[in-house]
């Protein structure tokens, strides 16, 4: 069951609304007693359906959940769409490059409001196993990139995190120094995984790719990397990865 209402991030967007979703299990109302782990994920309106997509392409989680049946609870809250605010929303640094501009990076306000504001909401709103073991984030592209944010800043919150396609090069040399100062507990897990088309991309993915994954491997993360034979950078490709990320992280 998917169900759809308007949240706020006042520090970022003020009184705007954006849509949030929440997928519930099949079997959530024919068991009342029963309590799900939950997966925060990014962009919101490209995860469960094409309809809501904003190119008309989804990872398809709705039918993805519906076939596997997992016992897992999905919250996906939309970006904001206005000019460059999704890259500062999901930035953890402020940075300066020849194709995005000046970006300020407010990934940490957003991560505050997702942990102390949105995750409170749903552990109260629905029947949740909110305990670190239990709570894990998803997103691709920049919201790849938060999400490695997010299970750093908030390691003892979220115990589980899969990075796909994380932008890394919008600032290299700041988010290998962000990786190489966090600490991470020993159960850490994090999937990690790039298409080979989209490494063409930018000329910084391949050293900052090996470089992070590196640092991770060497600060104890149980770290799944994947480079995926020719994957591309859209959701067409992310959505072949759900399957893969979701047994690697034993969702």
């Amino acid at each position: 069951m998917l169900i759809k209402w308007n949240v706020t991030i006042p520090k970022l967007s003020g009184n705007n609304p954006r849509k949030a979703y929440v997928w519930l299990p099949d079997d959530y109302e024919a068991n009342p007693e029963k309590r799900y782990g939950v997966l925060y994920m990014f962009d919101g309106h490209n995860i469960f359906r094409d309809e809501y997509a904003a190119f008309g392409k989804s990872w398809g989680m709705e039918d993805y959940m519906r076939m596997t049946r997992k016992d897992l609870i999905i919250v996906a809250v939309e970006c904001n769409h206005q000019g460059n605010s999704r890259l500062q929303e999901y930035a953890p640094v402020t940075y300066r490059n020849k194709e995005q501009g000046s970006i300020t990076g407010k990934a940490p306000a957003y991560m505050n409001w997702l942990v102390h504001q949105l995750k409170p909401y749903v552990d109260k709103t629905f029947r949740t196993l909110p305990d670190r073991d239990h709570t894990s984030l998803a997103g691709s592209s920049m919201g790849g990139l938060i999400a490695l944010y997010g299970i750093g800043a908030y390691n003892h919150v979220f115990r589980q995190a899969a990075c796909l396609s994380p932008s890394l090069w919008v600032a290299p040399a700041k988010l290998l120094a962000m990786v190489a100062k966090t600490s991470y507990a020993p159960d850490t897990a994090i999937f990690l995984s790039y298409g080979q088309q989209e490494m063409k991309n930018h000329s910084a993915n391949h050293w900052i790719i090996s470089a992070v994954a590196g640092e991770l491997y060497v600060k104890g993360v149980n770290l799944t990397l994947r480079i995926v034979r020719d994957g591309y950078h859209c959701e067409a490709a992310w959505e072949k990865e759900v399957p893969i990320f979701m047994d690697s992280l034993e969702l």
